[in-house]
């Protein structure tokens, strides 16, 4: 625990120059590579930084038109799911939940798809909020099917595999009753996870969402503390376990909601960055916080870059590669929870 402490500082710094580092990088690969050098003029341009122009119009199309808005939003994205995988861990007190294990990007993903194929609805703002219903909807259903005073890990992991696996099939009901069939494919395809539509908007959308839940969530860290060692530890510092676990779950819920609303649903971003962080920052909440934000960020841009460049130009979904990487992640998890 000494040796953590006295590297924090360190890791900290290689976790913000990640995070400057990556965007940059990033751009460079896809269907079209684009030079580093390009990369930078571009970005240097558009910032009103004098440079000598040596790329065309496409180079520059491709960079801040297309490449750029979907790397914000994955920054904005994949903070958003880091720190909501560290407060759900903390509120029910078990290290395999995360908003996609516990069903609650499948309850937004419900809502978002009522918005847009049963109630018609196109704006971002619309479909946001009947995310945030049934992301709220499916945490409630998780907290009081699993939870209680007989909860156990197996058993709210149960619960909200349930209650994901009920709510895929009401989104998969609901794609199913399309009119349209261009609707029903775009929808779908969304589900699985997609940046390729990410506009500008979107992108400072989720960026603001994520600074705004990651603020929060740093200032509760004494809370997602006390929460994590226990209700007694809570109630003896002189918190309501019940009262503070539902001020955090609203907010949380919310920041899943848009972002899944935005990007679709992407998995296990939050079960997987929280364990690594605690293995590289330690486990205090505010450090715990801070770290996760930075590397989901980072972490989502490459899985992205990867999606994108392995089988250009078509694009795999995103939400494939995170699965491919956390599902063993959780079985591992699972398998020391059971030998424990």
């Amino acid at each position: 625990m000494a040796r953590l402490h006295r590297h924090t500082p360190a890791r900290f710094a290689l976790l913000v120059a990640l995070l400057v580092l990556t965007p940059v990088l990033s751009i460079a690969f896809g269907a079209a590579p684009v030079p580093i050098d390009q990369v930078l003029g571009v970005l240097a341009d558009h910032c009103g930084i004098p440079v000598h122009l040596t790329w065309d119009g496409i180079t520059d199309a491709i960079v801040w038109q297309n490449r750029m808005p979907r790397i914000v939003t994955g920054l904005g994205v994949g903070a958003t799911l880091g720190v909501a995988g560290v407060a759900l861990q903390a509120v029910v007190r078990n290290p395999l939940a995360e908003p996609y294990v516990l069903g609650v990007s499948a309850g937004a993903s419900s809502g978002a798809a009522a918005a847009i194929i049963i109630i018609g609805v196109t704006s971002s703002f619309a479909v946001a909020g009947m995310a945030f219903v049934g992301a709220l909807l499916s945490t409630a259903i998780v907290l009081f099917m699993g939870g209680g005073r007989n909860s156990s890990t197996l058993r709210l992991v149960l619960a909200g595999l349930a209650v994901g696996f009920i709510f895929q099939a009401v989104t998969n009901f609901i794609i199913f009753s399309s009119d349209s069939a261009e609707t029903a494919r775009a929808v779908m395809f969304w589900t699985l996870g997609d940046l390729s539509r990410a506009s500008w908007a979107q992108g400072w959308t989720m960026i603001v969402v994520a600074v705004v839940l990651a603020g929060l969530l740093w200032a509760c860290a004494p809370w997602l503390d006390a929460l994590a060692s226990g209700d007694s530890t809570a109630t003896a510092v002189g918190i309501d376990p019940a009262v503070t676990r539902i001020l955090l779950l609203i907010p949380v819920s919310a920041g899943v909601a848009v972002a899944v609303a935005i990007s679709g649903g992407i998995g296990f971003v939050g079960l997987v960055i929280p364990h690594l962080m605690r293995s590289f920052i330690g486990h205090g909440h505010r450090h715990l916080v801070a770290s996760s934000a930075m590397a989901g960020a980072v972490f989502l841009v490459w899985a992205d870059t990867f999606s994108r460049t392995v089988f250009s130009p078509a694009e795999l979904p995103i939400g494939v590669i995170t699965g491919l990487l956390g599902a063993p992640f959780l079985l591992v998890l699972v398998r020391r929870e059971a030998l424990a």
